[in-house]
């Protein structure tokens, strides 16, 4: 679901609360079949340390001979992250990369200078009832790799490092965390977990990252004695010693963070970049559909249909 429909993301709401720098309760947008919750950008936090764009995708149900198909569309300047609970997604790009993500797995796309793909539930899955319910964000890369080659990396279920102690599970996606480090390629430092808490269990922030924040997926949990709910996403000061505890009926979380980048991002659409020429470039040229002979192809597989630049 890396695919933004609107050509200035919409900002969630923002309110500040004492240990927490800030408060973000995503706003839903129907994309028609199911709900998407926008938690980044926000008005008053643009990224988590490399974190620009965090969507909720889902839940949602579909009915036999139903999914989701995101067309072929562009990207520069980010690294993408699908991660599923549900349901799976049969990604293909411009590099050539045809590759199916079910749960629990990692999907990395690193667009650097530009790279296009498309996101599809699989023919398998359209042959019954089946579902959506997922996590895709945006890591802006750092100025030195934003024209970098675009890459690929898909890291299974199995192959994410674990963490479990006394009803805290702790999958590692990306960078470093507890001692942990994930395999995918990382350009800035990052850390990005899936968490599950028991009722009751607590689960310390990592402490060795500047930007920390964490989105509730289900359940609830408070923090120095405040409940929040589902849905909601909060960023904490950098240096502050956090421990959450999850409420009666457990919790889910993703953690994110890391290192600050040196500047702000200009967004448009799915281009995001450190210069406004490096996105008016990136427009020009997909635009103007001449694949195969300048930054952006077509997937191989998946050439009958594209996004076409907004007006």
């Amino acid at each position: 679901m890396s695919w933004n429909p609107a050509i200035e993301p919409g900002c969630p709401d923002a309110v500040g609360v004492d240990a927490i720098e800030t408060l973000i309760v995503p706003r839903a947008r129907d994309l028609g079949g199911f709900e998407v919750r926008r938690a980044l950008p926000a008005p008053k936090r643009q990224m988590v340390g490399p974190f620009i764009f965090f969507d909720q995708a889902g839940p949602a149900d579909l009915l036999t001979g139903q999914g989701v198909d995101v067309r072929p569309h562009p990207h520069i300047g980010i690294g993408t992250v699908t991660y599923l609970y549900r349901g799976d997604f049969h990604h293909r790009d411009s590099t050539g990369v045809d590759q199916i993500i079910r749960p629990g797995a990692l999907n990395w796309m690193v667009a650097g200078r530009g790279v296009s793909h498309s996101e599809r539930t699989t023919a398998a899955a359209r042959t019954g009832p089946n579902s959506l319910f997922g996590i895709q964000t945006w890591l802006a890369l750092p100025e030195s790799h934003e024209d970098m080659a675009p890459t690929f990396e898909h890291h299974g279920k199995e192959a994410l490092p674990m963490i479990e102690d006394r009803g805290v599970s702790v999958r590692l996606i990306l960078g470093d965390a507890y001692g942990k480090h994930a395999p995918a390629t990382m350009f800035s430092e990052t850390f990005y977990a899936d968490v599950t808490l028991d009722a009751g269990c607590r689960l310390p922030m990592p402490d060795d990252h500047e930007d920390r924040g964490l989105y509730i997926v289900e359940g609830s949990i408070s923090v120095a004695g405040q409940e929040y709910q589902a849905s909601q996403m909060m960023v904490f000061r950098p240096g502050d010693s956090i421990t959450v505890a999850a409420g009666a009926q457990g919790a889910r979380l993703m953690i994110l963070g890391g290192a600050t980048l040196s500047g702000p991002r200009y967004i448009w659409w799915n281009f995001v970049a450190s210069s406004k020429e490096r996105i008016e470039e990136a427009k020009t040229e997909w635009r103007a559909a001449d694949w195969g002979k300048g930054r952006f192809d077509l997937p191989i597989n998946d050439r009958d249909e594209y996004i076409p630049l907004p007006e």
